[in-house]
């Protein structure tokens, strides 16, 4: 128990009398603790970077799943409970291809997004079950161009230029506010968000241990390979 709760952190549809939901701000903690993400919107496009914490030589990296595509226009990165980020990951492809089936067209980012929010906030107001430890920083392009959100385990959502997730935030936003163009090409953002990443977690970064997801309004997200980060990476120092 947190001090001073006082036990209203013994469930996720409880206030304390200053107006706190505990259980949302441990799930908040668990994305703080989380590796660091970051999410760049740039002039035709948008990219995400993820880290990856590699534990023991003898785990395989690629076994290690931080960026995942959602639809052919959409992606994101996560920060949290790995196992959280897939039964959510999950529950977007669905909505995805729900609204394929029933209108015959794409979802747009903004449209998921919040359907996500309002899943992610029934977490908040029922019993029975606790908050998801997770966040997101979604990614993709549609009729309006290139969108970026960013998610919360209380299911607040909020648009971005550039945004950051995990424990390096704090860093990485500092750079991101000093260093940020909106005109930047699609190489430019990349390379940006590599080395912000690579800023916010004080170290080396191996091409092993980051993801890159990317989408343009003329080509669908994909993950970059590890040859193509490595350049990538080669090219921000």
């Amino acid at each position: 128990m947190q001090p001073g709760s006082a036990g209203y952190d013994q469930a996720s549809t409880v206030f304390s009398p200053d107006g706190r939901l505990y259980q949302v701000e441990y799930a908040r903690e668990a994305v703080r603790r989380g590796t660091t993400a970051v999410g760049i919107r740039f002039k035709d496009g948008a990219v995400v970077v993820a880290e990856k914490r590699v534990p023991s030589k003898l785990i395989e990296a690629e076994s290690i799943e931080k960026i995942f595509k959602l639809d052919h226009h959409i992606g994101c990165a996560t920060s949290g409970l790995v196992a959280d980020a897939r039964a959510i990951v999950d529950r977007i492809r669905i909505d995805s291809q729900a609204n394929r089936i029933t209108y015959d067209e794409a979802a747009t980012v903004e449209h998921l997004v919040k359907r996500l929010s309002d899943f992610l906030r029934s977490f908040t107001q029922y019993g029975g079950a606790r908050p998801y430890g997770i966040a997101l920083l979604v990614v993709g392009v549609d009729e309006t161009g290139p969108r970026l959100f960013e998610t919360d385990p209380s299911g607040a959502v909020l648009e971005y230029k550039a945004a950051a997730i995990g424990h390096g935030r704090g860093k990485a936003t500092e750079h991101i506010e000093s260093e940020y163009k909106a005109d930047m090409t699609r190489d430019e953002a990349i390379a940006f968000a590599l080395k912000t990443v690579q800023l916010a977690t004080e170290g080396a970064l191996p091409a092993d241990q980051v993801d890159v997801g990317v989408v343009t309004m003329d080509a669908p997200f994909r993950v970059l390979s590890r040859d193509e980060t490595a350049e990538f990476i080669t090219a921000s120092k």
